[in-house]
């Protein structure tokens, strides 16, 4: 199985990047404006981006400042069965965000959007927690 794997510093306590990645206002400033989430395993978080798709994650784990996963039960055909893991760790800065998104069955043109793709909101993520203001779907290429 492929993954794809992204590391970045974010000048903000690991509390506000825990809050970002489990709340649905949190959500909603970095990822996309539709978004319904509750904080806590076996919730189904959902995602719209626009009106005609949506994208639902099953909560499988949250340790508080340290870890939150995903595991994609709604989405793209490619999509469903990943897990996403969004790992923290304190930093002298901040924290440190080690991102993966794991379970791809193969290097496609859609694993490699999808790379992209998670770059642009992982940028709105570290924005948000940095100036309080994020660029979530669809102005996350601004």
């Amino acid at each position: 199985m492929n993954s794809i794997w992204h590391r970045l510093t974010i000048k903000a306590s690991p509390e506000v990047l825990y809050k970002a990645l489990t709340t649905q206002e949190g959500l909603a400033g970095w990822w996309t404006p539709e978004t319904t989430a509750s904080p806590e395993t076996g919730a189904i978080d959902r995602f719209a981006f626009g009106p005609e798709y949506y994208k639902e994650m099953e909560i499988v784990a949250l340790q508080p400042l340290k870890q939150v996963r995903w595991r994609c039960i709604t989405g793209y055909d490619d999509w469903i069965g990943t897990m996403i893991t969004f790992r923290i760790e304190p930093h002298q800065q901040g924290a440190v965000l080690l991102f993966s998104h794991e379970g791809w069955s193969g290097y496609t043109p859609g694993f490699a959007s999808c790379s992209y793709d998670w770059a642009m909101f992982l940028r709105s993520l570290r924005l948000l927690c940095e100036t309080g203001k994020g660029l979530p779907y669809p102005h996350q290429y601004l």
